[in-house]
């Protein structure tokens, strides 16, 4: 049996599992003004950046347009236009934060058979990734090792975020992409 220590995954795994409150977890997340306690870290007029929950390496974020659809064909121009810009904006924040060799980029489309555990709400993730990050762990003992915490990741990427140019940095909040 594969063991590995992450005592920050606790209150994931403990959380209510159903909220009867919310229909759409990146509704309700874009909609809150507790952005660092729920992972969010920069806003533009029409999208946000979230942390992933589940990362497969440090920085593993979400580019999530507000309109609440499943369906890329959905979004409006300027929407597009705004999720497109923002996802420059993360290259260039988790090339300043974390200096990844490469990224991995990508839509979860077409519902549970393209492998996304939230398929109402389109979301671009973005992985970081370096060379040799997939090495004997994966490969032979079905292990992931994350070697950084979320909580740590967030500080380096609001930071990298907040370096922008056009940006605001409120002290209670999301970077906000002007």
């Amino acid at each position: 049996m594969d063991k590995v220590f992450a005592p920050w995954r606790i209150e994931w795994v403990e959380r209510e599992k159903t909220n009867p409150d919310v229909d759409c977890v990146f509704c309700a997340f874009q909609a809150q003004d507790d952005d660092r306690a729920n992972n969010l870290v920069a806003r533009s007029d029409h999208a946000f950046v979230l942390l992933n929950n589940y990362p497969y390496n440090p920085g593993h974020v979400m580019v999530i347009p507000h309109t609440h659809t499943g369906e890329y064909g959905d979004l409006d121009d300027e929407t597009l236009l705004d999720h497109g810009r923002l996802k420059q904006r993360t290259f260039d924040a988790l090339e300043t934060a974390l200096s990844p060799d490469g990224f991995n980029a990508g839509l979860n489309l077409g519902g549970s058979a393209a492998g996304g555990s939230i398929d109402d709400h389109l979301h671009t993730h973005v992985v970081p990734r370096w060379n040799g990050d997939t090495n004997f762990m994966p490969v032979i003992s079905d292990t992931k090792v994350i070697v950084e915490a979320v909580e740590e990741t967030y500080d380096r990427l609001y930071a990298a975020f907040a370096s922008q140019d056009g940006t605001t940095a409120p002290e209670d909040g999301a970077v906000r992409i002007e």
